[in-house]
């Protein structure tokens, strides 16, 4: 392999390192809807939210379907905190039972 083959593999393989790297530290979302039943039968559609942090519930969902491309843990407390939690996995949807809290927020699984 002649020297200037190699210092241009060399360069492409730093520069797309490079790129990556760059790259990994944008806001990736989770890419599809989250949707919500409040109390009362308001809906609430989130397209697409961020795969970072926490996000609240704040009307109280009854009702929560999953229509993003990964899962979700959904929490009865604001703040993502709490054991009363349950696991919703992509395409699928959870009703609380009645009588029971409403879920509060949610993180995303990445």
């Amino acid at each position: 392999m002649s020297v200037r083959r190699r210092l241009t593999t060399t360069t492409g393989a730093v520069l797309l390192t490079l790129t990556v790297a760059g790259c990994s530290g944008l806001g990736r979302t989770a890419v599809g809807p989250v949707t919500y039943e409040a109390r009362g039968a308001k809906v609430v559609r989130v397209m697409s939210p961020p795969v970072q942090g926490c996000h609240r519930l704040p009307l109280g969902a009854t009702r929560v379907e999953n229509g993003t491309l990964v899962d979700l843990i959904l929490y009865r407390t604001p703040h993502c905190r709490g054991e009363d939690t349950i696991y919703l996995p992509t395409n699928s949807t959870d009703s609380i039972a009645p009588g029971t809290l409403a879920w509060h927020s949610y993180t995303i699984v990445h």
